[in-house]
């Protein structure tokens, strides 16, 4: 692919196409022809991929104008030159009128070309760089929110990758950001300007992936009655995120492949080649290797998108980053409307982080939804959890010994109650001089001691689960007379 630009010049003489196609492909620009307005129209029906367009006033059949016209109407983001052996001044006006960029006459010198070609590629790009910030500004902002070491890990290999032109495969369970990563590493990089174009492969039905992702011309199938571009046209010059790329068939993944090494592809009942210049970010929440064990993927494919992993960790591995996403999630729901803002209690945050949520941060965004609108701006308290999420959680709302706290000052291992698996709510917390802040204490007592006995012991990787570094948590594992081996 020319990385100037790709450029249909129309006109009947075939001595001025010569020259022109000459002069620009010396510029470094990829030039097609066309020597009537039908069958200009033709190439732009069927999907042809331009940057700029000469075109000359005085055609056989349709006129320059009435295919300016037409271009208006199709693609309006495209910028039309016209070029004319017969200038007038009302020409001229007539077809600024149209919509062109510019009007040039003949004989064509080569300054005048060439000045005319960058000044109307420069004007186009400025305005899709604007519909990128204006569609930016719109969205929310994109990003990992997240402290711990995993998190702090990923978004430093995302800001070393973005700038390349590296394809990258993003690996990590169903609602762990994937797609946020993919955008991420788009938005830092030197396309972020040009479309990202996202494609769920899961979701495509598999008769019609093929035309999804390449196009089709009119009459290619049942259904097709008129020509498609497909996504990797869309996303010419920018970014091709495939999600779930191992929901993909065999059949596809074969053809996805040729196109990837070449980037030339033909539509669905189409002939002619198409080339284009695209990132592709690739995501799976499977096990790409053993999909390839059992013939389920291609290993050529596989090392074709692997340039740069990444993998995003689910949130049980990040629980200490749960406080920071729910305060996330609150702030962009009740400022979206239709949700009042509310409070999760500390004794609430220490219950939510115990929940091994299955569905990650996706299933955490819907659950923070559901209690904002039962909430009613009301303090979100553990008793107003609901009970699929306390039935799974691994320490009860409930900390277990009144006592605990004062194991902050004591050396003594903490005891473990069998209180924790009853129904009923411990006496010591019906009754006695317990204030919040030691129920606080003697809960997240209870919790990392669970917490390390999940981790065997291992305090390095319960200080990256929890987000604390490693001597801080040794610290707070000391004064709670915590035992670590």
């Amino acid at each position: 692919m020319s990385g100037k630009g790709r450029i249909l010049v129309v006109d009947d003489e075939s001595g001025i196409r010569f020259s022109l196609k000459g002069i620009l492909e010396d510029e470094g620009f990829a030039v097609v022809e066309a020597d009537t307005g039908e069958g200009a129209l033709e190439l732009l029906d069927a999907g042809e991929a331009l940057d700029l367009v000469f075109l000359d006033i005085w055609l056989p059949g349709l006129d320059g104008l009435e295919v300016l016209s037409r271009l208006r109407e199709d693609r309006p983001e495209l910028p039309v030159v016209m070029i004319s052996g017969h200038g007038t001044i009302e020409t001229a006006v007539a077809a600024i009128k149209h919509g062109a960029f510019d009007f040039i006459e003949k004989p064509l010198s080569l300054e005048k070309v060439l000045l005319a070609a960058h000044k109307a590629l420069e004007f186009s790009l400025l305005k899709q760089e604007n519909m990128a910030l204006r569609h930016s500004l719109g969205e929310a902002e994109v990003h990992l929110t997240g402290a711990s070491p995993a998190m702090n890990s990923l978004r430093e290999m995302i800001g070393q990758v973005a700038p390349t032109d590296a394809w990258v495969l993003i690996t990590g369970e169903n609602g762990t950001g994937k797609e946020i990563a993919a955008r991420l590493l788009h938005g830092q990089s030197l396309r972020a300007a040009m479309p990202f174009v996202a494609v769920n492969c899961a979701a495509i039905p598999e008769e019609l992936i093929e035309s999804e992702l390449f196009g089709h011309e009119k009459g290619a199938f049942t259904g097709a009655d008129k020509a498609q571009i497909g996504k990797f046209e869309l996303a010419h010059r920018g970014t091709l995120f495939l999600d779930e790329i191992g929901d993909m068939s065999l059949k596809t993944q074969a053809k996805i492949l040729r196109i990837l090494q070449e980037q030339r592809f033909e539509h669905v009942g189409g002939r002619k080649t198409i080339t284009v210049d695209v990132r592709v970010l690739a995501a799976t929440n499977k096990d790409l290797p053993a999909e390839i064990r059992c013939g389920n993927f291609r290993e050529d494919l596989y090392y074709r998108l692997k340039v740069f992993p990444l993998t995003v960790p689910p949130l049980r591995e990040r629980i200490g980053d749960i406080p920071l996403l729910i305060d996330d999630f609150v702030e962009t729901l009740s400022r979206r409307g239709g949700c009042k803002r509310a409070v999760f209690s500390p004794e609430t945050l220490a219950v939510l982080t115990t929940y091994p949520w299955p569905g990650n941060v996706r299933e955490l965004k819907n659950f923070v939804e559901r209690m904002l609108i039962l909430a009613g701006g009301r303090e979100i308290t553990p008793d107003r959890l609901p009970p699929d999420i306390t039935s799974q959680a691994t320490v009860t709302a409930a900390p277990m010994q009144a006592a605990a706290p004062a194991a902050a000052s004591s050396s003594a291992p903490l005891a473990v109650s069998a209180a924790a698996d009853d129904d009923e709510i411990p006496d010591t917390f019906q009754a006695g001089p317990l204030d919040l802040k030691a129920a606080r204490a003697a809960f997240e007592a209870r919790f990392l001691e669970a917490k390390l006995r999940e981790f065997g012991g291992n305090v390095s990787k319960l200080a990256e689960a929890v987000g604390l570094d490693r001597s801080s948590l040794y610290r707070k594992l000391k004064g709670y007379g915590i035992q670590v081996e």
